[in-house]
């Protein structure tokens, strides 16, 4: 099996140009507001530098925007809560494979974190069971990471339980994290609701929507598409039927709306991941809207 972190480095840079890739190393950092520092040195000011970092007097000097570089003195610890259950075997809305989607995201943002010299830890599971992992702070580990996760996607026969992720969390972990979560797009429940105010007293928290793949098309496909969770074939006469297409986006787009407004009353940045080619650029805006709004 080739590289997974390989797979991801690759999509990375394919999909993100120098600039945007040093975005996402200043995007990310404007997650560890309250990290302890040490100035270190000073450098020439790149896109995505926030300008609170910019040396005023060392600018003035030099003809030349620099920044400060500073040494971390408390590593951060990155939780990665990965719904492996069975419907995340199905397709994103890309027609790809959400397992692939979640690597992806799960690949991006752990690579940023070795980045930064902060560790990463995930926890992962279904309906019948919930796991965790040992914190990791090498590619080796992160490798471990992505091949768990793909295996379990892969192995699982139980429906996925976000609740049962969110609340082992909630149980089990006490230490601050930066806790991401990877999920779909099944609708939001009132347990989900409870653990998450939980979960953002301790932590600060991220939530990646994984977007599903239309279960009716809008044009025929001469295809079968099944429900994975209940092995139902979608008969091929709806395909293309635009009045049970517009229901479907109606109550879609109803569930989103839900969680995004829950999300923001508490406070909880929020990206929803349709596909491998704009997820690096849907991280990158994440990242930076938490930068803004930090500024």
């Amino acid at each position: 099996m080739a590289s997974l972190i390989t797979q991801v480095k690759s999509k990375l840079f394919i999909h993100s140009s120098r600039k945007s890739l040093h975005a996402l190393d200043g995007a990310y950092a404007s997650l560890l507001h309250g990290r302890s520092l040490d100035f270190e040195d000073l450098r020439k000011y790149e896109y995505g530098d926030s300008v609170r970092d910019i040396d005023w007097r060392a600018t003035a000097r030099q003809g030349t925007p620099l920044v400060k570089r500073h040494r971390a003195l408390r590593m951060h610890t990155v939780l990665f809560v990965v719904d492996t259950g069975r419907s995340m075997a199905a397709l994103a809305h890309d027609e790809q494979s959400k397992k692939d989607l979640a690597i992806l995201a799960t690949g991006v943002l752990g690579v940023l974190a070795l980045r930064h010299g902060d560790d990463f830890t995930v926890v992962y599971g279904d309906a019948a069971r919930v796991r965790r992992r040992a914190p990791g702070r090498s590619e080796g580990a992160l490798e471990h990471a992505l091949r768990t996760i793909d295996t379990a996607i892969e192995e699982s026969a139980a429906p996925s339980d976000r609740d049962a992720l969110l609340s082992f969390v909630t149980r089990t972990i006490s230490r601050r994290m930066i806790v991401v979560v990877i999920t779909d797009e099944a609708p939001i429940t009132d347990e989900t609701e409870r653990m998450l105010r939980r979960l953002r007293v301790q932590h600060d928290v991220l939530w990646l929507t994984v977007r599903d793949a239309d279960p009716v098309l809008d044009h025929t496909s001469g295809t079968i598409r099944t429900d994975v969770d209940s092995a139902w074939d979608v008969p091929d006469f709806v395909q293309g039927d635009l009045d049970i297409v517009r229901e479907l986006a109606a109550q879609t787009e109803a569930d989103a709306a839900r969680l995004a407004e829950i999300l923001k009353r508490m406070e909880i940045s929020h990206s929803v991941l349709e596909g491998q080619s704009d997820a690096v650029s849907q991280l990158l805006r994440l990242l930076a809207s938490r930068s803004n709004a930090g500024g």
